[in-house]
């Protein structure tokens, strides 16, 4: 594993927000209709999230002492590594490349050494995964913890939702399907037995890890409505993202196939004009960070965004 992680994100930077973001993967048509008024910030949240955890564990049908709070997707990945290292120093993960620049960067942090899937302790795996947009199965390892990042199941467009093992820990991030990625949140779902319990897991829980407005996102994240706006929302996604790719490849420019409401882009020079890009309120996601120089990920976007897109295109090219 390299000495220094970078960390890398899509979205806001030091010049603003850009005015057509493609480089997080937000639900475009968000955000989902919740009504904020519900969200007391006032007052404490239950500290033990007893009702979350309820609606959660009765959503995914499971019982509510598998339902792991956590304050985001990356400060469970930290949690989840840090107990692994404090149960097996020196132990090693298997991080799947190209991925999600956390994993790694946790994973150094705590010392756990990067290696094959078959001789990890802990297993990363994405479904579907980040940047590329696609499924694969999952490799088991007997005796190891197994991850698998739900981030972006909800935003599938095509093909079929494997279901994870029993065996594996589900990681789920509703923020980003609801079209909230300012609001921080998210909740992991434990197998039946596993080597890592819960309850390490809350020993290194900070005291209420979600504020308020978190707890409504998750609580509405169970609800029919917003899971029906979701739904609708999908078919929206799909017919913009036809628009994308046909308008990406009049650029002359190559995408890969993806399930998901994001996909990967190359063309000559695209990378070295992202700054230019960015200067015309376009940002896209350079994915060298994840594991994969040379290309770009871009989030489906509205057609007028897609349009700007290709206007800065031209723009930058003379």
């Amino acid at each position: 594993m390299e000495s220094s992680v970078a960390r890398t994100h899509g979205g806001p930077d030091a010049h603003g927000i850009p005015r057509h973001d493609f480089s997080t993967n937000a639900n475009a048509c968000g955000p989902a209709p919740i009504d904020w008024r519900d969200a007391d910030p006032t007052r404490y949240p239950d500290p033990s999230y007893i009702a979350l955890r309820r609606a959660l564990a009765a959503y995914h049908h499971v019982t509510a002492d598998r339902v792991v709070i956590a304050a985001s997707a990356s400060e469970f990945i930290a949690r989840i590594s840090t107990a692994v290292a404090l149960t097996r120093p020196s132990a090693g993960v298997f991080i799947p490349r190209p991925c999600y620049g956390d994993y790694a960067a946790a994973a150094l942090a705590r010392g756990l050494r990067e290696v094959e899937c078959d001789a990890a302790t802990l297993v990363w795996h994405a479904s579907p995964g980040s940047p590329l947009g696609r499924s694969t199965p999952l490799p088991l390892t007997p005796g190891a913890v197994h991850i698998v990042d739900r981030a972006y199941a909800p935003l599938r467009l095509q093909g079929d939702d494997p279901a994870p093992p029993e065996a594996a820990w589900q990681l789920w991030s509703p923020n980003k399907a609801l079209g909230l990625t300012g609001i921080r949140g998210a909740y992991a779902i434990a197998p039946p037995h596993d080597a890592i319990t819960t309850a390490p897991l809350e020993v290194l829980a900070p005291s209420w890890p979600l504020g308020a407005h978190a707890v409504l996102m998750l609580q509405a994240w169970t609800s029919p409505a917003v899971q029906a706006w979701l739904q609708a929302s999908l078919d929206t996604l799909r017919a913009w993202k036809t628009r994308q790719l046909a308008l990406c490849a009049s650029l002359g420019w190559q995408c890969e196939p993806s399930e998901t409401s994001f996909h990967i882009a190359r063309a000559p020079g695209l990378v070295d004009r992202l700054p230019a890009l960015r200067e015309r309120g376009i940002k896209l996601r350079d994915t060298a960070s994840m594991g994969l120089p040379g290309a770009v990920r871009l989030s489906v976007q509205p057609p007028e965004a897609q349009d700007a897109l290709a206007r800065a295109w031209m723009e930058t090219s003379t």
